[in-house]
């Protein structure tokens, strides 16, 4: 058995709760900019003294609107400053925020703020308040319901204006550490999901510890950040919470296709994305330079980049030859991908699914330094990070400050520490099933280095036993296929299977662009693309590439490339872009049978 814990930076203090991160900062830097908020006149700054002031006033809105300490209240919601605000203002008036995803179906709506026992609801736009008040009916419990659209917020800073500031503070204090901050829901890739609680410590001290830990991530001057990722996930509720106490300038823009201007804009110094967002960035960039007869330079550049990246890590001497050619192709490629991230960013933290070692030496080489990190939201976000100064591409990091991570006899991957959750909101049973002592079993399979460095290979559940007994993660398999600027998203199929397949559906945005650069017509549907030789050609040098690296038996001998998409709205991916594999195996059996059968 494997074991690395590493020892808590601060010292605990249970009678805190994550109102006070905010409280602290306003009283310690009240005029440094905390926010950067997007308008028609480029971004507008909010101090951390605004913003408190702001957190206050809607808080006494909810007290008047009569919303009493430990009401759950849901929020439904894009990547927006309106978030953040909402979450603090609730913490100030006693409450507990329950966040939905903006992309749930009303049956899920209803399950969460049923399970929870919501009483109240604020939706962002009328097409969020359309599919919640399909379910509204069948949820009494829940009063008041606000829009933000509307200016519903507004409207509750208006009537909170008779409510003493004195009822606000004494609010914001009945929390301590054990209590409830916060109930997430699991995204469901390996089913219902589960209402997991988030207590006060959990977000204070792991809050604490992460800060020192990333020092040279958020507690250099001038660190600023831009969120894109969705808000009602762990991962950038966390990180928002963690910008709040650090001090980070903090902007949000939910529109990933107004990203890039945005990005050109703020300048942020660290990023916060999934794996998908680099491949996209790269395969966008390689795509437009085939588009501009510079698909050879390119892809030259890239290679020299990750050859760079790995003889840097190794130590010694740089060769004079890819010396020169790295500075060429910086000036050529680099700089300019550098400058579409804004100029300034230095890392970017990588979670949720493996990144490609390619991918991560690529974007090591052009100055951005990935720190991938594992978690899950049993674990308030981050278990483990790589260290800013000491990156192990293709690991996730070692354990923050106050965690630990133990590799069970059977490869199981067990964590704990200040982040773990208290259990799962009204199912004893699954809380019980879920620990080993104080160890949280997290269904993942890893291993640990000798430097405690952890490395995740695939899910427990999805682990693949071939008709041959041959075990395989498909994890790695897809990481490497899913890379290709063609594929949308796959999936490793053949439990009980004679051999490994994959079935692939194709990037309807790349499509026509890498159909146009191949002299294909660009018009041609998915339908026609996933029979079309130079397509498939194309998918088959992505299947190659993960085939080189793992044994025969482990290989996919068949790939099936589909003439739909899995989207969260056919009911195959999760909110955070994972493929619900049940769902999808069965959906698609008679396809499966299809290639198996041939």
């Amino acid at each position: 058995m494997q074991e690395s814990i590493v020892a808590a930076l601060v010292r605990p203090e249970p009678e805190r709760n994550a109102g006070d991160l905010l409280a602290e900062r306003a009283a310690l830097t009240p005029d440094k900019v905390l926010f950067s908020v997007p308008g028609p006149g480029g971004w507008r700054d909010v101090t951390c003294a605004q913003f408190e002031a702001q957190v206050v006033a809607l808080a006494k809105g909810f007290a008047a609107a009569g919303i009493g300490p430990g009401d759950k209240i849901g929020l439904m919601c894009t990547t927006r400053y309106e978030w953040i605000l909402i979450d603090f203002a609730v913490w100030y008036a006693g409450a507990i925020l329950v966040p939905v995803y903006e992309t749930s179906a009303p049956a899920q709506i209803y399950r969460e703020l049923g399970d929870s026992a919501a009483t109240a609801m604020i939706v962002e736009t009328a097409e969020h308040f359309a599919r919640f008040d399909e379910v509204h009916p069948d949820l009494p419990l829940i009063g008041s319901v606000w829009q933000l659209g509307l200016g519903d917020l507004d409207k509750l800073v208006d009537r909170g204006r008779l409510v003493p500031d004195e009822e606000i503070e004494r609010r914001r204090h009945l929390a301590v550490g054990d209590d409830v901050a916060t109930l997430i829901y699991t995204s469901g890739s390996t089913g219902e999901p589960k209402g997991c609680v988030i207590t006060h410590s959990n977000l204070v001290e792991l809050t604490k510890n992460t800060a020192l830990a990333m020092s040279d991530v958020v507690g250099t001057p001038g660190a600023s950040t831009l969120l894109f990722v969705t808000a009602a996930h762990v991962f950038a509720r966390f990180v928002a919470v963690l910008c709040v106490y650090a001090g980070v300038r903090v902007g949000h823009q939910a529109d990933t296709s107004r990203l890039l201007p945005a990005l050109a804009s703020f300048r942020p110094t660290f990023l916060l994305a999934v794996p998908r967002v680099f491949e996209k960035v790269y395969n966008s960039a390689e795509q437009k330079a085939e588009s501009g007869g510079r698909g050879g330079v390119f892809r030259r550049a890239a290679d020299t980049a990750v050859e760079y990246s790995t003889a840097r890590e190794a130590g010694g001497p740089m060769p004079l030859g890819l010396r020169l050619r790295f500075r060429l192709f910086d000036l050529l490629v680099y700089r300019r991908l550098r400058a579409a991230l804004g100029g300034r960013a230095r890392y970017a933290v990588s979670g949720s699914a493996p990144l490609s070692e390619r991918l991560a030496r690529f974007f090591d080489a052009l100055g951005l330094t990935v720190l991938e990190g594992y978690g899950l939201t049993e674990t308030t976000a981050p278990a483990t990070v790589s260290p800013a100064g000491r990156v192990k591409i293709g690991t996730v990091g070692t354990p923050l400050p106050g965690t630990g991570v133990r590799i069970a006899d059977d490869g199981e991957i067990l964590l704990r520490g200040v982040n773990i959750f208290r259990g799962y909101w009204n199912d004893p049973e699954s809380t019980t099933r879920s620990f080993d002592g104080e160890w949280f079993k997290t269904g993942d399979i890893g291993s640990l280095d000798e430097d405690g460095y952890l490395s995740v290979t695939g899910r427990k559940k999805e682990i693949i036993v071939t008709a041959g007994g041959k075990n395989v993660a498909p994890a790695g398999l897809e990481s490497v296929i899913g890379a290709n600027p063609l594929v949308d998203q796959v999936l490793v199929v053949g439990d009980r299977r004679p051999f490994v397949a994959a079935l692939v559906t194709l990037d309807a945005e790349m499509l026509p662009l890498w159909l146009n650069d191949h002299r294909e017509d660009p018009g041609m549907s998915l339908a026609q693309a996933a029979v079309n030789p130079a397509v498939r050609a194309e998918i088959q040098r992505a299947v190659d590439a993960a085939n080189s690296r793992v044994s025969r038996a482990e290989s996919v001998r068949k790939f099936v490339v589909l003439d739909t998409q899995w989207t969260q709205e056919s009911g195959h991916l999760t909110p955070k872009m994972s493929v619900k594999r049940d769902v999808v195996l069965h959906d698609f059996q008679a396809t499966l049978d299809g290639l198996y059968s041939a």
